[in-house]
């Protein structure tokens, strides 16, 4: 009787494990475009691939995805011979794979988003965002590869660049956030003494700050023993690997509250004041300050040092390129062209002017390592920081 009893409790208990078990994994499978560009004329060919990270080398099963539509293949490739427009989207993997508990799955990927034009002209730009003084390169195509006579680019409808048509690609050197937009281009050639002109769709062109203007985060209360408080310096950090490490400083009314730490927060007295923090990568001359934030009631006789002490404010380093941003130009007087549709059309010849502007960083180096006068007040602040993690 004890065995059937014992016995009975152990199938029970399976059951309940079993449940439990989870069908989706830790993983998240990873697609990738191998055929290069997103953009593609349709009867070209597109070529995409999916892996799983797992280090014991499972034998999984790959699902695809457009959009929500599940697709009928299998394989870890998915290759698209003869593209339509039709089959233009956003393109899901996943990995599936049997267990002794059951079925289960990886995460899906991150979209890879896949456009193919049925029209006659494609401008091809990067997949991912830009970096503020990096260098863009877009790629003017036109179906059938003709002989071109001028390219003209376009930002926002508005004439950027034109040069002649041996050189389809075109650099913009030193982006500043002013070049993000739409960008589009028209390619010219002739065929039988007459002048065709093709515009391609837009596409567009995401820019990013190397460094975003810190945001401080107050936790009120974080030790309530000790009547202590947490600070959050949140800030976007876009340097490409390796990238150089970013120092953070936070404030109590404009002073410095201990030294530089590579770690985003600190932990203070919960005591009123104008709180601040700063983000600076030494390496790369970068150095941005948050909008100061008032917590609890400030008296009338906390001391403020004088306004030389505030933090930098968010500029970029000296050390940052040149940048020169084109000056917005008449658009060309040519008449108004319908995407990818060939038609005649008169050139114009327009002169490219650019505007330069320096921007220079007002953070003195020097400030980090001598601002410490004045904090003795602040000096318990620092205690316990290191027991803390985000």
């Amino acid at each position: 009787m004890d065995k059937l009893i014992s016995l009975f409790v152990f199938s029970a208990l399976s059951q309940v494990v079993v449940s439990h078990v989870p069908t989706e994994t830790s993983f998240r499978a990873n697609i990738e475009l191998v055929s290069g560009h997103s953009r593609i004329f349709s009867g070209e060919r597109a070529h995409l691939r999916c892996s799983i990270p797992d280090v014991h080398r499972s034998n999984w099963t790959y699902l695809w995805f457009r959009g929500s539509e599940e697709l009928s293949h299998a394989g870890g490739e998915l290759k698209l011979w003869d593209t339509k427009v039709q089959e233009s989207g956003k393109y899901y993997c996943q990995g599936t794979r049997n267990t002794k508990v059951g079925k289960i799955r990886t995460q899906q990927s991150v979209p890879v988003e896949l456009k193919v034009d049925g029209g006659w002209a494609i401008l091809q730009v990067p997949r991912h965002p830009q970096l503020v003084g990096s260098t863009l390169e877009v790629t003017c195509r036109v179906r059938g590869n003709p002989r071109l006579e001028e390219i003209i680019l376009y930002k926002d409808g508005v004439e950027v660049m034109r040069q002649n048509g041996h050189k389809p690609d075109f650099y913009l050197t030193n982006l500043s956030l002013e070049d993000l937009g739409v960008y589009s281009c028209r390619a010219s050639w002739d065929v039988r003494r007459q002048t065709l002109s093709v515009i391609s769709a837009g596409a567009h062109v995401q820019i990013l700050e190397v460094l975003s203007q810190p945001i401080l985060e107050i936790i009120p209360n974080y030790d309530t023993q000790l009547k202590r408080m947490k600070l959050i310096c949140h800030v976007q950090y876009n340097a490409p690997a390796p990238a150089p490490p970013i120092d953070f400083y936070f404030y109590k009314n404009n002073r410095r509250l201990g030294p530089a730490t590579s770690d985003n927060y600190n932990v203070v007295k919960q005591t009123p004041g104008l709180y601040s923090c700063k983000a600076r990568v030494p390496q790369l001359g970068l150095s941005k300050s948050s909008e100061p934030k008032n917590f609890g009631q400030i008296r009338a006789t906390d001391d403020f040092p004088p306004a030389a002490s505030l933090p930098t404010s968010p500029n970029l380093s000296s050390h940052q390129p040149i940048q020169f941003t084109p000056v917005k130009s008449t658009p060309s007087q040519a008449p108004p062209l319908k995407t990818s549709q060939a038609v005649p059309t008169t050139l114009l010849t327009t002169d490219q002017v650019f505007n330069s502007a320096t921007t220079q960083d007002q953070a003195n180096p020097s400030e980090e390592s001598g601002d410490m006068s004045g904090d003795s007040q602040e000096s318990g602040d620092m205690s316990g920081d290191s027991a803390d993690s985000l």
